[in-house]
């Protein structure tokens, strides 16, 4: 649902959601790019959806309602639905007689307010709200999965009658057949697609099925903590296996080797990929799938939580037309998510930005997107050479790897490029010592690389929090980890506690678990520190200073290290203090 853009910017002005200076200038931007104003403000994040929606809501004299966070009884849920409601994204949520109140994104769709009033009977008022009340609620209609894959389980897994096949080298041929009869039968095919429907639901990042001696196990990793999801019979491993062979296009008579493989499926929503790793272990083969949304919704570097000093760092860094930014963290810590974030900031019709991965997480519209492949000798160094030749302005390699890629990518930045890259280290100071050891020289290090983002991921707490205090003895025992009265001029300076506010009145947060969130955690947020390779710094690369040199110089000019911006986030209620510690602890 569109507004006159004209009457939109009146309302935007008049409400103080955005003066005149902020609104002219994303004018400008649409302009250029050819959006119009509301998704080019939302994607810059000036404006939230939820913002955007009730504003929407008053100009058009609708009531606005929001339920992100609400459960909605399910006998007035199924009034409509499923397919109706993720079609046309309408959500019956309260019934009051003959009166049926439906939240929708376009109340102005009349036909299917219509389709709603003879299908049930009732009287329609329709309410405006937002995307993500939609999605919680359509979360809703599929809350039931695990109790429906217990009684899959149940009807289904008696039919499957093959058990685990033992491999012999002269008797590998005789189980081909059998295995791709297995994939194909129906209680298998049940079984693993309500697998991967439970999967999406539960919003997990990693499905993994672990054979044991007498069953098999699914783990899901929900907001990077593995939990327990279901068990299942012995009898059900080859087949379960088999159909994911049969999607990834894997070999399914290869039993002795590892193999990865790729599949994806659709919904009316999105579009999912899975990248599938098998390997074989004592009692079988194990499988890992990593869940890829390829059309998620962009991210924004504020969403991800970059915030304050270290935001203005990197937009500085990536208005530099050559030069090296680099991420580093662990695997799983979102450094790759935060290079496309800051590709799609770039991504504009004046540049041509090519990648090299491993391998391809997101595809990108306008983003010349390359996977290696190292079983044929297309490594990220060979494709590296051949990305310079293709005319780019910015280059994304995945990860430098080894001296050769980081050799390239150095040549890449200093001969007009603006390289963006990941590295595996614990701190952002650690970079430098890791380039080095890459046998790249000092002085290279030193006019190349611009900025460098140390990040992890922590949970974030859900709706229901405890606030308390830190007694005397806490805080002696996170004062021996970090500089305490440092991080409370951070905390003064960017205004999250008073300036009278001292450790003892302010106030830390414990989650408190409820029926849509059992541990009280939902999502996750990073945590960041970015160093900015200044004069001072680049001196220090150059006489081989440690990174713990580098590191108490960055802070000595104002760099907050991510766990200490984990503790500005604890404060504010975002996370908790025993979250930071799990994810910064090495």
């Amino acid at each position: 649902m569109k507004i006159e853009t004209k009457r939109l910017k009146s309302f935007l002005l008049d409400s103080g959601l955005l003066d005149a200076k902020s609104l002219e200038a994303a004018e400008k931007k649409t302009d250029k790019n050819g959006k119009n104003l509301q998704d080019e403000l939302l994607g810059e994040g000036k404006l939230t959806e939820e913002d955007l929606s009730r504003l929407q809501a008053y100009i058009l004299g609708i009531p606005y309602v929001d339920l992100e966070h609400q459960k909605i009884p399910e006998e007035i849920l199924r009034i409509i639905p499923e397919p109706i409601a993720r079609t046309h994204n309408i959500i019956a949520y309260k019934k009051d007689k003959s009166d049926l109140e439906v939240a929708m994104l376009d109340p102005e769709d009349l036909e299917t307010i219509e389709f709603i009033k003879k299908t049930s009977n009732l009287k329609i008022l329709p309410r405006l709200t937002n995307r993500a009340s939609i999605k919680n609620a359509i979360s809703q209609y599929r809350r039931s999965l695990e109790a429906e894959f217990g009684d899959i389980i149940k009807k289904e897994a008696k039919d499957v009658i093959m058990a685990a096949p033992v491999i012999e080298d002269n008797k590998e041929s005789e189980l081909l057949e059998d295995l791709k009869k297995s994939a194909e039968e129906i209680p298998i095919v049940k079984i693993l697609d309500t697998l991967l429907q439970h999967a999406i639901v539960e919003r997990a990042s990693d499905i993994h099925i672990e054979p044991g001696e007498k069953e098999v196990v699914v783990r899901y990793r929900i907001d990077g903590i593995l939990r327990d999801a279901m068990v299942l019979p012995k009898q059900v491993a080859p087949g379960i296996i088999a159909r994911i062979k049969v999607l990834s296009s894997l070999k399914l008579d290869e039993h002795r080797l590892p193999q990865d493989g790729r599949f994806k499926i659709e919904t009316n929503e999105e579009r999912i990929s899975f990248r599938v790793s098998i390997l074989p272990v004592a009692e079988g083969e194990k499988a890992v799938m990593r869940i890829l949304i390829e059309n998620s919704k962009s991210f924004t570097l504020e969403t991800l939580g970059f915030f304050a000093d270290n935001l203005e760092k990197i937009h500085k860094a990536i208005k530099k037309p050559v030069g090296m930014v680099l991420a580093t963290g662990p695997t799983g810590s979102g450094k790759t998510t935060t290079l496309y974030t800051v590709i799609d900031i770039l991504n504009t019709p004046e540049v041509n930005i090519s990648t090299i991965e491993d391998p391809v997480e997101y595809r990108m519209p306008r983003v010349n997107q390359t996977q290696v492949k190292p079983d044929i000798g297309f490594t990220f160094a060979n494709g590296l050479r051949s990305l310079v030749r293709q005319d780019p302005d910015i280059i994304m390699v995945g990860e430098i790897r080894d001296n050769e890629t980081a050799s390239l990518a150095v040549n890449a930045a200093l001969t007009g490029h603006l390289v963006l890259s990941t590295l595996h280290t614990n701190s952002a100071a650690g970079a430098l010592p890791r380039l080095l050891d890459m046998k790249v020289e000092p002085f290279l290090i030193a006019s190349t690389v611009t900025a460098i983002i140390g990040q992890r991921l922590v949970r974030k707490l859900y709706k229901s929090r405890k606030p308390f205090k830190l007694s005397k003895s806490e805080l002696n025992e996170l004062g021996k980890n970090i500089d305490l009265d440092r991080v409370l001029e951070f905390l003064r300076k960017y205004n999250v506690v008073k300036a009278k506010d001292d450790w003892t009145t302010i106030d830390f947060y414990k989650p408190e678990p409820t029926v849509e969130s059992p541990d009280g955690y939902k999502d996750r947020i990073g945590i960041h520190e970015v160093l900015e390779v200044t004069e001072t710094i680049k001196q220090l690369i150059m006489s081989g200073a440690t990174s713990d040199d580098i590191e108490k110089q960055a802070k000595k000019e104002g760099m907050t290290t991510m766990f200490e911006e984990g503790i500005i986030k604890a404060v504010q209620g975002i996370t908790t203090i025993e979250e930071v510690l799990r994810v910064t602890s090495e």
